[in-house]
């Protein structure tokens, strides 16, 4: 005798690995879709970061993980006083620390899409102090940048960090930034490569503005440009600054 399958049993088969198989395909259509927005956010729009060290303090600490405005770059520039990430334009990295706990191939896949923030070791984080044609000297009486002929009162600055550390005279070249950490005495900016386009990093070197700390939590905040000194009208008064030669002037102070 030959047992007979019910119809129905096998409908209800068939529909159940379709339903199986719809599933998988949205997820699929889902996990994809979000990938490729993922990527296109990190490279158009916002990607974060991982301070790699001290040169920021206390403002960034070692290991925050930031997060950094593409956009408003693209649309308003590089403004001094905004906090910047930008791509080693050569000879300004060193060794430096990277983040562990996963494999470099996902740890980099992860990266890529934007799901871990870059630690390439390729970028830098420092402040702007000044913009294409400005006049940057160190440093008056008091031990401050004078910048377009403003000294400038620096509060973010580390406590007891000095910034005359090198001493120079530079006009900013055109397409350039001059770029500052704010733990001065730990900071190998744009004081210490006056010999290359008197220290100015080209603003296409610039991935975009620090715009906040988002982890660890206990160290948010947002990064908006000083008041102080940067909004002092005279800063863009370029012509008050005094001349320089296209040869940057600089010495070592002890």
């Amino acid at each position: 005798m030959t047992e007979t399958t019910d119809p129905r049993t096998r409908d209800e088969a068939r529909r159940g690995s379709q339903k199986k198989g719809g599933v998988l395909r949205e997820l699929v259509i889902i996990v994809g879709v979000a990938l490729v927005l993922s990527v296109l956010v990190r490279t158009f729009v916002a990607q974060a970061f991982y301070v790699p060290s001290g040169s920021m303090e206390n403002t960034l600490q070692v290991q925050d993980r930031i997060l950094v405005s593409k956009l408003s770059t693209h649309f308003g520039g590089v403004n001094r006083g905004e906090i910047v990430v930008f791509t080693d334009p050569g000879g300004w990295l060193s060794d430096v620390e990277q983040p562990t706990g996963l494999s470099g191939s996902v740890r980099n896949a992860l990266m890529w899409v934007g799901l871990l923030p870059a630690d390439t070791g390729s970028d830098l984080v420092k402040r702007v102090i000044g913009v294409s044609g400005d006049h940057v000297v160190c440093c008056n009486t008091k031990g401050q940048i004078v910048l377009n002929g403003v000294a400038l009162v620096e509060p973010y600055v580390k406590a007891g960090s000095r910034t005359d550390q090198v001493r120079f005279d530079v006009t900013v070249p055109q397409g350039h930034v001059f770029l500052m950490g704010d733990n001065r005495g730990d900071s190998a900016d744009s004081r210490y490569h006056l010999d290359v386009e008197s220290g100015g990093v080209p603003v296409g070197n610039v991935v975009g503005r620090v715009v906040a700390v988002i982890w660890p939590a206990s160290n948010w905040s947002g990064e908006p440009i000083p008041s102080t000194p940067f909004g002092d009208a005279a800063l863009n008064n370029q012509s008050t600054g005094g001349s320089s030669s296209s040869s940057p002037s600089a010495s070592s102070s002890g």
